[in-house]
């Protein structure tokens, strides 16, 4: 995903006619509450705008943002093709929030504005469609958003079949792509989004963008925790989501290994590389999506997706996910009045990693009954981002290589590949023999990766290992130098470089 249009149609303080609101109703939009009267409203969008950009650049830096904000037709047109002028063929993000505009219709029409903002002007998914090209990745923040993913793929057969006709009469014609689309909807066909006044407006955008905020949130307002910990008191965990020994960051650490084990247990093969290995973006967002289905459903809302997902919402690990969120949240009062002023206060770290390697090792003790794919995997790939864990993961994960190539070929199915990779580049003495055996096993099943090994002189690591001189902290050194030795003859096989 190189470029995202953050298309937000709210204009405030002017209801549209199909939506009957709750007294008192969900008004926080990005965590921004646009009644609040702080400057115009056009300064209020401006904030809007500027904070889901904010959320979205939390998920991928290197996506190229724009927004637009309440776009009357014509510059909705003009920006779509625009966009996917200056992408070519890569995948484009469009972002619509429609909540201050019509209901989509049931032909899944969207609405935006006239120029002098007195009419609401529908906009046909066969005009989204041309303007936007494909790859596209889709999300729709609206009430009755399943009309939209209900008739998509009917335009998009349209527009195949109208291309299908125009190389008829000319075969070289140059024709835009209508195909690969990835969509994301906030509810059903006949679904209103929910009008909690203890939750945001934007509620799925939320579960999207910043999942960590809005499952504290949530987690508060279904429980009640011994001690007193407000609303706003969540918001002040300490730390920033990129620390992992943060309380913070191992929050968001903890939830990205939970929602990518739930998507690798799940998902067909083929369609977990394609959400989650493939595009940053799309990978961020399929992860949250899993989270959106658990926090909407329980506010009477069914999130759909195009490709669509098997129910995620009861999978036990979400069990976890709160246990996790509790732990944090009753050490929360402790770790601010230490910043207070108070005692100081020694965080506990989470016991998750620790107990999910523990169960990967029973089932490793039990021989991988049936060739059945452990389903802790993800969850060891995580592990190896941490220097405490890091030894353990790799001992386990080398036992696990050891079970044959149909245990190597899951292993880089899930994407361990990049992480052994980048483990190459460390110095650490201890972790030499695990990294050995791993790679002569990778090699052994796959030969294909010796343009990776050129790259930071990775193939230095073993051949560093073959010198007399180099000591290694094992008994059998001698083995694992005929392994470094078999691992610098597959690099070497048929590889001209």
């Amino acid at each position: 995903t190189v470029s995202a249009a953050l298309t937000i149609c709210l204009n405030i303080g002017v209801d549209p006619p199909d939506v009957v609101k709750t007294n008192p109703t969900a008004k926080m939009e990005c965590w921004l509450d646009p009644t609040a009267g702080i400057g115009t409203n056009n300064k209020m969008m401006e904030q809007i705008g500027k904070k889901l950009q904010e959320q979205y650049e939390g998920l991928s830096i290197r996506v190229r943002y724009k927004q637009y904000l309440d776009p009357s037709v014509d510059e909705t047109k003009k920006f779509c093709s625009s966009l996917r002028r200056n992408a070519k063929d890569e995948r484009i993000l469009f972002h619509y929030n429609g909540h201050g505009v019509p209901m989509p219709t049931p032909s899944g029409e969207i609405w935006t504005f006239n120029r002098n903002y007195t009419q609401y002007i529908p906009v046909s998914l066969y005009d989204l469609q041309q303007w936007l090209g494909a790859p596209s990745l889709y999300v729709f923040d609206c009430s009755n958003a399943g009309n939209i993913i209900a008739n998509f793929d009917r335009f998009v057969e349209k527009h195949e079949e109208e291309s299908a006709e125009a190389r008829k009469s000319d075969p070289n014609i140059q024709l835009p792509s209508y195909g690969d689309n990835i969509q994301l909807a906030a509810c059903g066909k006949s679904e209103y989004l929910p009008t909690n006044p203890m939750l945001p407006a934007d509620l799925f955008t939320c579960c999207l963008t910043t999942p960590i905020d809005i499952s504290l949130r949530t987690f508060l307002l279904e429980r009640r925790l011994p001690s007193e910990v407000t609303l706003k008191d969540a918001q002040k965990i300490p730390g920033r989501l990129a620390e992992r020994r943060s309380p913070l960051g191992e929050l968001n650490w903890i939830f990205t290994a939970i929602t990518d084990t739930i998507a690798w247990n799940l998902l067909p093969r083929a369609t977990f590389k394609k959400l989650f290995r493939q595009d940053l973006m799309v990978a961020a967002l399929f992860r949250n999506f899993l989270l959106s289905e658990r926090i909407m459903r329980k506010n009477g809302c069914h999130p759909m997706s195009v490709p669509s997902l098997p129910e995620t919402h009861n999978h036990p690990l979400w069990q976890a996910w709160d246990l996790t969120i509790e732990a944090v949240l009753t050490q929360l009062p402790a770790m601010m009045a230490e910043k207070e002023g108070g005692p100081p206060y020694e965080y506990r770290h989470s016991d998750f990693f620790t107990e999910q390697l523990t169960a990967f090792e029973v089932y490793l003790t039990q021989g991988a009954p049936n060739q059945e794919p452990p389903s802790q995997l993800p969850i060891v790939l995580q592990v190896l981002l941490s220097q405490v864990h890091r030894l353990r993961a790799l001992i386990l994960l080398s036992r696990f290589l050891d079970m044959g190539a149909w245990a190597v070929n899951l292993a880089l199915t899930i994407g361990i590949f990049p992480y052994v990779l980048k483990l190459l580049q460390s110095a650490a003495f201890e972790l030499k023999p695990v990294m050995i055996f791993i790679w002569a096993r990778i090699l052994a099943v796959d030969g294909a990766c010796q343009a990776d090994l050129i790259k930071d002189n990775g193939y230095q690591y073993f051949l560093n290992i073959l010198s007399p001189a180099a000591q290694l902290p094992v008994p059998n050194a001698s083995e694992h130098r005929a392994m470094s030795a078999f691992i610098i003859a597959m690099f070497c096989r048929n590889f001209s470089q």
